[in-house]
């Protein structure tokens, strides 16, 4: 059988990869720390669980739900108001998606025409390239360099890629990189997009996981970002539901209407008991979200403070769940150095070459282990003579 050749715009899943790999080392006993994929190790709060339960008693509620629940689009809009400040979003400007991967996913099949120039940022999480791909898109990757903090700086875009642009993909706190916007960086990046009518969509799924004192935004806090942007808000690391698949696209209602005629062509809905739990965590304490950001900042400190301590200059993440460590001295290949970590410290980052095309150079280590595990991380890579 021939199949698609959609096929061949995609290379091998990397994760799926590691985890081979970790399965046989599992099975030779070898320890591993697995820091790796962004999967939060924290509980979800007691009070989502029994939302989810509850609703799942009632066996009504395992029918096709067909659209997002009333309840559920307001309590999104209270949330913005009273997480950002953000009063201007209405139900006409959500719709639910199954994770931002589903939704950035078909972003481009609702958007895109064969041929549209899309910007992207480099490195960035792969899902931003497969979306923009499989809507016939062309990507063209906007550098997120060192010099400039591994921020979007829109003043390298040339005029001409600008002006073909369909849309841009802007993702701070960033996924790999670890860095935060300001709302400098934010105002200059809708500045450009209003001024070459770009559509904004802003990869929101870190805004709880900032450190030293910053603050998390949405783009809407931003001045003219009502004309050209969406959000996509995740509840997954804010409220550790990564396996519900929790997120929704929040913005300009034509955009959020294309979505929605899409989404009704291969979807039925999400899970009611899971619109319940999500309801439940948009309406309930944030407490627990802000000590949780501290506990990412002690990992990040150990994690980092403790690798720089074996002679690897590994700098400080910014923000996200997530740390950007240059390659260290005599090694040139992601891939191959994930591997001999791997194998010789039992150690399981992801290699930088799988965020796009400057990612080569760098790997990505997920704070998903307690202080204590990463401290046995970091003294298991000293062990193994690798940071020389």
């Amino acid at each position: 059988m021939e199949f698609s050749k959609r096929l061949d715009l995609f290379g091998p899943e990397i994760f799926a990869a590691l985890n081979d790999k970790k399965v046989a080392l599992e099975a030779q006993g070898k320890k591993l720390y697995n820091l790796s994929v962004g999967t939060p190790d924290f509980a979800p709060m007691p009070h989502i669980r029994q939302a989810l339960m509850d609703s799942a008693a009632d066996s009504e509620n395992w029918k096709y739900s067909l659209r997002d629940l009333p309840e559920l689009l307001d309590a999104v809009c209270a949330y913005y108001k009273r997480r950002f400040g953000v009063d201007t979003i209405t139900p006409d400007r959500v719709m639910s998606f199954s994770g931002s991967q589903d939704g950035i996913g078909h972003l481009g099949l609702a958007l895109l025409n064969e041929g549209d120039t899309v910007l992207l940022p480099d490195p960035c999480y792969p899902v931003f390239i497969t979306g923009s791909r499989l809507g016939g898109g062309v990507p063209y990757y906007y550098p997120l360099r060192r010099e400039h903090g591994f921020l979007p700086h829109v003043a390298d875009i040339p005029a001409e890629v600008a002006r073909k642009a369909k849309y841009m993909i802007v993702s701070l706190p960033a996924n790999p990189v670890g860095s935060v916007g300001t709302p400098e960086i934010y105002q200059e990046i809708v500045d450009f997009c209003n001024a070459y009518d770009i559509l904004l969509v802003h990869d929101n799924a870190y805004s709880d996981i900032i450190f030293d004192g910053a603050e998390g935004h949405s783009i809407f806090n931003i001045p003219g970002a009502e004309r050209c942007a969406v959000e996509f808000f995740s509840l997954s690391k804010s409220f550790n539901v990564t396996g519900a698949r929790i997120s929704f696209l929040v913005g300009r209602p034509d955009v959020v209407a294309a979505c929605k005629k899409l989404r009704t062509q291969i979807d039925f809905g999400m899970f009611i008991p899971v619109q319940k739990a999500a309801i439940a965590a948009l309406t309930g304490p944030l407490e627990p979200v802000k000590a949780q950001c501290a506990e990412y900042q002690r990992r990040r400190d150990a994690l980092c403070g403790g690798l720089r301590s074996i002679g690897w200059e590994v700098p400080d993440s910014h923000g996200s769940m997530f740390v950007w460590a240059p390659l260290p001295r005599g090694y040139a290949g992601s891939m191959e150095f994930c591997m001999e970590l791997i194998e010789k410290a039992g150690v399981i980052c992801t290699p930088g070459s799988s965020f796009g095309p400057s990612g080569e150079g760098y790997v990505r280590f997920a704070l998903t282990l307690p202080v204590e595990k990463i401290e046995q991380a970091v003294a298991a890579v000293a062990a193994s003579g690798m940071i020389r």
